[in-house]
């Protein structure tokens, strides 16, 4: 097997199309067929069906594309054992909530940029639900999520913090003027929400939900940007990361509405760092995760007094207690995804 025609295989097993794939690895759609199908010769098996325009992986493809991505870290592991971790070059991908990367990762990008100039960093935000299937198909290389419990047998999980959350409307808004709120006082509100930050929100939403509070139809933005806009403008109350609202309520155009935490419950998220635990730790990865550790929270609040904030887990019972009567761990069988 050339560990070029094992790129290529994995450039289609995550695409599932031999022309993304094509563009993917730079070379013409013919070379991509060609190369698997030596592949699939080599090993004797069909590593894909193709049913028309439909690509999909049979049982050996699935089965080789773990092995390969094994493969393919080792390739890496040895070059970069042999380079150096101050040349190593390639690419790093990282999925990251889009308030949190705005936010909170300028200066550790500026550094990890300064310390591996040669590595193409790429910050893809949080979008759609294949987080766990991401990881494990090397389609992602770390991801963070802004969450308080995650259900994955294959990843392992770090809780580096606390993020503080806070409701913010106009300041004109009708809850503006109040001493106090709590859930009951969202009653018949429209609640404007981020696509791409999304984890939180469903808890925030869980909370209403149990309280029996109805909520007008909601109003959701793919850009956290578009949201605050839509907020100053009269639109509706949100929920936000602190941090993202900070310079907005001193600059006087957003409120922080006065949430009863003895009603409510505090509002604060977790922050999770998730990896396969089977993905090799290159320099440049290993740097990044370190920059996290180290860089990321500097600043943030502490957790409140009832939260359990691990180290780091195989990530079946990341997170935090979420204050229910019953005291169980908040986790989630659908692997924690983001969206």
């Amino acid at each position: 097997m050339e560990l070029r025609d094992l790129r290529t295989f994995l450039a289609v097993a995550r695409r599932l199309s031999f022309h993304r794939a094509s563009v993917e690895v730079h070379a013409a759609q013919s070379t991509v067929s060609a190369r698997i199908a030596a592949l699939e010769n080599d090993l004797g098996v069909r590593l894909f069906e193709r049913l028309g325009r439909t690509v999909r992986l049979t049982a050996a493809g699935e089965r080789l594309r773990d092995h390969a991505a094994k493969m393919l870290d080792l390739e890496d592991e040895a070059r970069a054992w042999v380079a150096g971790a101050g040349e190593a070059r390639g690419s790093l991908t990282v999925r990251v909530p889009e308030s949190l990367c705005a936010w909170r990762m300028g200066g550790m990008v500026r550094e990890f940029h300064e310390r591996f100039p040669l590595v193409h960093l790429s910050l893809v935000a949080c979008t759609h639900d294949s987080l766990e299937q991401d990881l494990r198909q090397g389609v992602r290389d770390l991801a963070f999520l802004l969450y308080d419990g995650i259900s994955a047998r294959d990843l392992i999980v770090e809780a580096l913090g606390v993020e503080r959350l806070v409701l913010v409307a106009a300041p004109g808004h009708r809850l503006a003027a109040l001493p106090q709120i709590g859930p009951e006082d969202l009653r018949g509100e429209t609640l404007v929400l981020s696509k791409t930050d999304c984890s939180y929100r469903r808890l925030f939403e869980a909370l209403l939900d149990e309280r029996g509070v109805a909520r007008a139809a909601g109003v959701e933005f793919s850009s956290a940007a578009a949201l605050k806009a839509g907020i100053m403008g009269g639109l509706g109350v949100t929920l936000l990361p602190e941090l993202a609202v900070r310079a907005d309520v001193a600059a006087g155009t957003l409120a922080v509405l006065p949430w009863d935490e003895q009603e409510g419950g505090p509002l604060e998220t977790a922050v999770l760092m998730l990896r396969h635990k089977d993905k090799w730790l290159a320099p440049p990865l290993a740097a990044f995760m370190e920059l996290a550790r180290t860089r990321l929270m500097a600043g943030a609040p502490q957790a409140s007094a009832d939260r359990d904030l691990p180290g780091q887990t195989d990530g079946r019972t990341a997170g935090r207690k979420d204050g229910r009567k019953d005291g169980r761990t908040n986790t989630r069988k659908d692997g924690g995804r983001c969206c």
